[in-house]
């Protein structure tokens, strides 16, 4: 389910303690030592990888639409990745913004 991603396209993240003090949730691959951020194609695929992801207790989590270009920004500003991810947490596509 590979599609193409434009500046415009919405995707779905993780965001991390919505409202006041908000960030995207990111993620650590320790293998290759890369930081990214889960990202996916639809709400359902985020909802359902939310549960494998490296959580704090402490925090609250939730799903929420993004457009690539912003999210592009951000991570590009925090030296994050972003990974296209599938509902299982496999890699669909890995993207350097």
């Amino acid at each position: 389910m590979d599609k193409e991603i434009k500046s415009d396209t919405w995707i779905w993240v993780v965001v991390q303690n919505p409202g006041a003090d908000e960030q995207f949730l990111g993620q650590l691959d320790e293998e290759k030592n890369e930081s990214f951020i889960p990202a996916f194609y639809n709400k359902e695929d985020a909802q359902q990888c939310l549960i494998q992801m490296k959580t704090e207790k402490a925090n609250k989590y939730e799903v929420q639409a993004i457009c690539f270009d912003e999210l592009a920004k951000d991570a590009v500003k925090n030296n994050f990745m972003i990974f296209m991810l599938t509902g299982d947490g496999e890699i669909i596509k890995k993207l350097a913004p």
